[in-house]
């Protein structure tokens, strides 16, 4: 007779209502399905499937109309806060994310994602920083390290050739209208913990009409980083995260129990 099955089991093991049964299509290593099944268990935990909309533009992240078992919007390259912003003012009990690589987040859609949060617009970011153009063959984002090699950049990137890399979430943390801010990352469980519960009260501080909310997500991209899985682990821990530290920059309901208290 078999064993029963632990309530810690059940779960592992249960699959998310608000994911498809598509097949997901990235490539072995690629962090991207670990944030879509954090972003799904969200979404099922606090019960608003029916009333979340996606948005994603163009780059990797295009590919997650297939997965997300939501109504979903697409947009052009760097303007999914805007259209956020549409929806948002439009249909203010819509749940609206928008799900952005930093190519498209920080480089040509850096405009749309600081004027939202300046604004507070009530709708959730999840961004995708894994320091590389990934669906567009490897070139230099803004988010790119000092010294990596890109395929354009192939002898690493310098200041007078690229600039420095931008800090999406320092940059944010000085706007007002930020609800919540946090960088996290997927590269061992207890850091995939971590990062859902920032998803989790990014949503949450969506769904209490606190202002704009966002969560930074420093992600592995092997293909491009000519990295096997576990190499590109490694690089994420002992490289980006130096340039990209983990940590909860905004937290306004946590700072509004605090006042209470």
């Amino acid at each position: 007779m078999s064993a029963p099955i632990t309530e810690h089991a059940k779960a592992l093991y249960i699959y998310p209502d608000s994911l498809t049964e598509t097949r997901m299509r990235y490539c072995p290593g690629c962090t991207h399905g670990i944030a879509h099944r954090l972003i799904a268990e969200v979404i099922d935990e606090l019960g608003i499937r029916d009333r979340t909309l996606a948005i994603a533009t163009v780059g990797c992240s295009v590919f997650a109309y297939e997965y997300f078992n939501t109504d979903a919007v697409q947009a052009a390259h760097g303007r999914g806060p805007a259209v956020a912003t549409g929806i948002k003012r439009t249909r203010p009990d819509t749940i609206v994310f928008t799900y952005q690589g930093d190519g498209d987040l920080a480089s040509i859609g850096l405009a749309e994602v600081m004027h939202a949060a300046a604004r507070a617009e009530n709708f959730t970011v999840i961004f995708i920083n894994n320091a590389v153009f990934g669906m567009t063959q490897g070139q230099m984002a803004p988010t790119t390290l000092m010294g990596q090699k890109t395929t354009t950049t192939p002898r690493g990137r310098t200041v007078e050739q690229g600039g420095y890399p931008l800090n999406i979430c320092e940059l944010l943390a000085a706007i007002p209208g930020v609800a919540y801010l946090a960088r996290e990352t997927m590269t061992s469980p207890k850091y995939v913990r971590a990062a859902k519960r920032s998803i989790k009260k990014a949503f949450q501080a969506q769904m209490q009409q606190l202002g704009f909310s966002l969560v930074e997500l420093v992600s592995s991209c092997p293909t491009w980083w000519r990295m096997k899985p576990l190499e590109a682990f490694a690089h994420i821990e002992q490289n980006m995260l130096p340039q990209y530290p983990l940590k909860v920059f905004v937290d306004k309901a946590a700072a509004g129990k605090e006042e209470r208290s």
